[in-house]
């Protein structure tokens, strides 16, 4: 019979973390979420080598301070993806707040809890909570969004070798953020977006850099029976995100920019199906002239499993 190994000794720094599940309706759905707990005295090449050995879309760490300070400026957040550092992303923002509204000594439980990213100060608001379902339902205030010029239809399907009947010519081709630019697409339908692939080539970085966008956010609308609104994929460097709360966010103001969605009316996304991470975003944005404010991005999260990491 074989045996575990030995734990480290005590030579060895122990980093504790949680494992979360976001914009999920059940557990091992949504979009997968490792949160470090107190990252004090990780480098950042020792933060970066944690989230590749996790290997999930994003990895947060969490800095704490003094209370006063966490309860002026919010609790210091890094977010980091296997290849890089983001200042701001929606389901670490989420899912991250939602852990310390679980186990914060001093905010735990509060009904708002922000947080200190790059990007600035992100508050989350959480709904009380309902016993009849797992986790905790939060909703996130996302910067007002910056709007790019529309782009050429044709040449996006040529970089992506798309029909150009799958890219919906009623509405634009934009590029939109709120602190990390997606470029949304409106695909013609259902059957487009699941057929959808963003080629690793020279020519889809340069697009996107032309554009200054991060990545491509593709939006259709959903099945009548799905019980959402918007159908929704995100390819992640080499795979696919099950819930991008980051670009749900750009995503609802370009839905409202465009009369698509009414100001201030809730939108269902559901996002992550091709994948089998069924995952469920709730969002809306305001109409104040020609200006969109308040994006709000909201969805569940669920605890699954705790952790320690151990360095020398």
């Amino acid at each position: 019979m074989s045996t575990l190994p030995a734990p480290p000794s005590t030579a060895h720094v122990a980093f504790d973390y949680a494992l979360v599940d976001v914009f999920a309706e059940r557990p091992l759905e949504g979009n997968q979420l490792a949160i470090f707990t107190d990252a004090r005295g990780l480098t950042d090449v020792e933060m970066q080598a944690f989230a590749r050995e996790t290997n999930l879309s994003e990895t947060t760490f969490i800095l704490p301070r003094s209370p006063e300070i966490e309860r002026e400026r919010g609790v210091r957040v890094r977010i980091f993806t296997t290849e890089e550092e983001l200042p701001f992303a929606g389901h670490p923002t989420l899912g991250t707040a939602s852990w310390l509204y679980w186990n914060h000594p001093e905010l735990g439980g509060a009904e708002t809890i922000a947080l200190d990213l790059t990007v600035g100060r992100i508050p989350i608001r959480f709904a009380p909570a309902d016993p009849h379902q797992q986790g905790i339902f939060g909703t996130m205030r996302q910067n007002d969004p910056v709007f790019g010029p529309a782009q050429d239809r044709a040449e996006l399907a040529k970089v992506l070798g798309l029909p150009l009947d799958d890219i919906d010519p009623a509405v634009p081709i934009q590029t939109v953020t709120t602190g990390n630019p997606f470029c949304i697409v409106p695909l013609s339908s259902l059957d487009a977006a699941h057929r959808v692939v963003v080629p690793q080539s020279p020519s889809v970085q340069s697009y996107l850099q032309r554009h200054d966008a991060k990545f491509f956010y593709f939006l259709t609308r959903a099945d009548s029976s799905s019980g959402v609104d918007w159908h929704a994929r995100m390819k992640f460097y080499n795979g696919e995100d099950p819930a991008t709360g980051s670009a749900a966010g750009p995503a609802i103001a370009w839905l409202v920019k465009h009369g698509l969605a009414a100001s201030g009316e809730t939108v269902l996304f559901e996002q992550g199906m091709e994948m089998r991470r069924p995952s469920r975003l709730s969002l809306s944005a305001k109409l104040a002239g020609d200006k969109v404010t308040e994006v709000f991005v909201g969805g569940r999260t669920i605890p699954v499993a705790t952790g320690r990491f151990f360095l020398p």
